[in-house]
């Protein structure tokens, strides 16, 4: 399952940091991203939002102790206590700045597969949909991900009538490769791009 709801410069293979910042670049608008692993993800899997506050140093929305938010939360913990390395590359809050504002989550489903494929999963805080953080947030991920040698291949699936989804794909080398069925949330058509692509969006 893939988390598509709207309407930088550490690569994901650096050991996880309390935050690192996207300065503005190729793509224009700047997202900050702020890991949420160790004691922010164990705050936000017991619904503690004063304590993931505490250890991020952010005004996390209410949204983020949601019954949405926290299936994401503790299927995170899990890939991660199983797999420490998984770490780096999943659960992240996106901050738009300059204002500092949480606008949602996002992160990479995991490591690179065999042939180098990672997916992106993001959600946008109900508060904060409609104003462009979700494509800013997806054309920083996918910057990311180009600079990491590891990556060949960056897939989104959406279903088919998601339409806010398909339109912030829309213009960034996205194909339509295949379908496949999700236990959550039925037919979701995959999409992927190429890393060495994503630079020339």
């Amino acid at each position: 399952m893939t988390e598509h709801l709207d309407d930088s410069s550490r690569p994901p293979s650096d050991p996880p940091a309390d935050s690192a910042a996207r300065p503005e670049g190729a793509f224009g608008q700047r997202i900050r991203w702020v890991y949420l692993v160790g004691r922010p993800l164990s705050a936000l899997l017991a619904g503690d939002l004063a304590e993931a506050r505490y250890q991020t140093g952010l005004d996390l929305p209410e949204f983020f102790v949601s019954d949405q938010a926290r299936g994401l939360w503790r299927r995170r913990f899990e890939q991660v206590t199983a797999e420490p390395e998984s770490a780096p590359w999943v659960a992240r809050a996106a901050v738009s700045e300059p204002d500092g504002a949480v606008v949602g989550y996002a992160g990479f489903h995991g490591p690179p597969d065999e042939v180098g494929m990672v997916e992106i999963g993001y959600t946008v805080v109900p508060e904060a949909r409609r104003r462009g953080h979700a494509r800013a947030m997806l054309r920083s991920l996918l910057e990311r991900a180009a600079h990491e040698p590891d990556v060949r291949i960056v897939r989104v699936t959406i279903t088919p009538d998601n339409a806010a989804s398909l339109a912030t794909i829309r213009g960034l080398h996205f194909v339509e490769v295949g379908e496949q069925m999700d236990e959550e949330d039925g037919l979701e058509i995959i999409f992927e791009v190429p890393a060495d692509r994503i630079l020339k969006t």
